[in-house]
């Protein structure tokens, strides 16, 4: 023992100190600069494949418009929403659900589809929900399920109470569509 403290008699105060200091930084190194390092090369080599990508191509707003035009002509247009909906409701009596009274509206933006809203207070089991989720998504590329929820009054029933909300998406007006 005499000899480490011979040691760190002549080392001194600040020797000692230095000896602290390189002793921290062996962990600092391995813990957090190591690992940054790592990150900074990963990083520059994706930079490097990106710009080894080839050039950028610009798209004109002329191509935009008519790609928009293009998804705009997949959707029907509003005058269809009697059919879609007594399409919603066969869907619903096929999977062999209790329908109630539904919330409805219309939501007519400045731009983009016209989106329809449905709210359909449902009772049946859960794989009557399921399928019937199941067949609107499949059967109906327009329609998008927002939300579901599913109650059950006490542990034991067999049934289920659910809300599914519904969005039917409309092409939009015309004057809409050359714009």
């Amino acid at each position: 023992m005499s000899r480490v403290e011979d040691l760190l008699g002549r080392l001194g105060a600040l020797g000692v100190l230095g000896i602290g200091v390189l002793l921290f930084c062996l962990p600092f190194y391995f813990s957090a600069l190591r690992p940054a390092e790592q990150e900074l090369a990963a990083q520059r080599d994706a930079a490097e494949r990106l710009r080894s990508r080839g050039p950028f191509r610009a798209v004109t707003v002329d191509e935009r418009a008519d790609d928009l035009l293009r998804f705009y002509a997949l959707l029907p247009p509003l005058a269809q929403l009697p059919e879609e909906l007594a399409r919603v409701y066969a869907l619903a009596q096929a999977a062999q659900l209790d329908l109630r009274q539904g919330e409805y509206r219309l939501d007519k933006r400045a731009a983009g589809p016209i989106a329809y809203r449905i709210i359909l207070p449902i009772r049946g089991s859960y794989a009557q929900m399921r399928g019937f989720v199941d067949a609107v998504l499949r059967e109906m590329p327009l329609a998008s399920v927002d939300a579901l929820r599913f109650e059950r009054e006490r542990a034991a029933d067999a049934g289920l109470n659910a809300q599914v909300h519904l969005t039917l998406h409309f092409r939009p007006g015309d004057d809409a569509v050359r714009r």
